[in-house]
């Protein structure tokens, strides 16, 4: 299912009430009251979910895959983000969870912890074999990618050019199943499943490749109820679950859902790990002055927690939190992932971007650099004129924005109350 214009946020303006939370919540300055209804700019936005977190009304959701959009495919696969098992209680073990996901709708389940690794220590092989820059960044979030495509595009070089987990599954499965099934290529279905919406925009407009070898996303809140079903069946089932012959999981690829997942697993290198968007966007700034540059690898995560805090999730995240470093407890810290395996497709490019990350350009207040540049004095004298006092009632989350606007032509002076009151 393709997003619009390249984001799965949607605003229902039946719901919404025009209040400013989620105006206030987004980092990027992307939303605006307009008419008493919150309106989103697409140029400014990167899916961060920061609005659906905050929303009071529901009135913000995301756009992902349905499981009315699986009935086109003849094999479906699902590939779950490891997040997934914090969302059911401590009894409820990982392979009953992946056992319930085929009794709802897929014929095959692709375990992610491994892959996980995998991705950890191919990134360590990128770090020992590239010396230059510091910090790397690494891509697994894909909502810090299009943050620093906007607003630190400077960085770009910085990302390190290997797949996130997700990608690397779907292109393992798209190298075997149709080999293995003998059937069409275009009759299998491989989806996520995640508490992001971001990912299904990473999977419609795929930045470092030409096309994702992922056909859809599913949120965890759409699919948690289905599964929740499917896991009060009868005990013979719940024993074979446990039974369940394929699958291997890594403690290390689990640790990947939380902040510092990634860095756990690089015991050689000086590593960073940071979460929410806010704190993420003040330590790129720092990077970008030039600071940081005796850490190796920098892990920033959007959402708080990590992924386990995605808003598309559905159990409390310190809950989730708690449970999934219980598994990595009880799985331990060893590797699962044979080191000659990593090497052979580390080294043959399989875990690689096709294409560079590229800035972004920033919408420019004007396409004749003249006008732009007397554009830019007026919203200097606009911010001086302009109360500063950043309440939202003009319609823009803060007064710097809303000057943005009106030499935009998006807004007027007018807009802001307290400009009317001195008027």
């Amino acid at each position: 299912m393709k997003t619009p214009q390249g984001h799965a946020i949607h605003i229902s303006l039946e719901r919404c009430k025009g209040c400013v939370h989620c105006m206030t919540a987004c980092p990027t300055q992307a939303i605006r009251i307009k008419d008493g209804k919150a309106r989103i700019a697409g140029d400014r936005c990167i899916d961060c979910g920061e609005c659906i977190r905050f929303c009071p009304n529901d009135a913000i959701d995301s756009r992902t895959t349905s499981f009315k959009d699986l009935s086109a495919f003849k094999y479906k696969v699902a590939i779950p983000a490891t997040v997934l098992y914090g969302q059911f209680d401590n009894a409820t073990l990982p392979s009953e969870i992946l056992f319930a996901l085929r009794r709802v709708g897929f014929d095959y389940v692709y375990e992610l912890s491994t892959i996980c690794e995998l991705n950890m220590a191919a990134i360590e092989k990128y770090i020992d074999s590239h010396p230059r820059p510091r910090p790397l960044i690494a891509s697994v979030c894909p909502v810090v990618v299009r943050l620093i495509q906007r607003r630190f595009p400077s960085l770009c070089e910085n990302i390190i050019p290997i797949e996130p987990p997700r990608e690397i599954a779907a292109k393992i499965l798209r190298a075997n199943l149709p080999r293995i099934l003998k059937i069409a290529p275009s009759d299998i279905g491989i989806i996520h499943i995640t508490p992001c919406p971001a990912k299904m925009v990473s999977i419609n407009f795929p930045v470092s490749m030409e096309k994702s070898y992922l056909d859809g996303a599913i949120s965890i809140r759409d699919i948690f109820n289905p599964i929740f079903q499917a896991l009060r069946q009868t005990k013979e089932e719940a024993i074979m679950s446990r039974l369940f012959p394929e699958t291997i999981f890594s403690g290390l690829g689990m640790g990947t859902a939380l902040s510092g997942g990634e860095t756990r697993g690089l015991k050689n290198h000086r590593t960073v790990a940071v979460s929410g968007v806010r704190d993420t966007m003040r330590v790129l700034d720092q990077v970008e002055t030039g600071l940081l540059k005796d850490v190796d690898l920098l892990e920033c995560m959007v959402c708080p927690d990590g992924c386990v805090g995605g808003p598309l999730a559905v159990e409390n995240r310190f809950l989730a939190k708690s449970r999934i470093l219980r598994l990595v407890s009880l799985l331990g810290e060893r590797t699962v992932m044979d080191s000659s395996d990593i090497s052979a497709l580390f080294h043959k490019d399989f875990l690689s971007f096709q294409n560079p990350i590229k800035p972004i350009q920033a919408y420019p207040l004007d396409d004749d650099p003249g006008r732009a540049i007397q554009k830019a004095r007026r919203r200097t004298r606009l911010i001086k004129q302009l109360p500063g006092k950043d309440c939202g009632a003009c319609g823009a989350p803060d007064c710097r924005t809303l000057a943005d606007d009106i030499v935009r032509d998006l807004a007027a002076v007018s807009n802001c109350p307290f400009m009317k009151e001195a008027k």
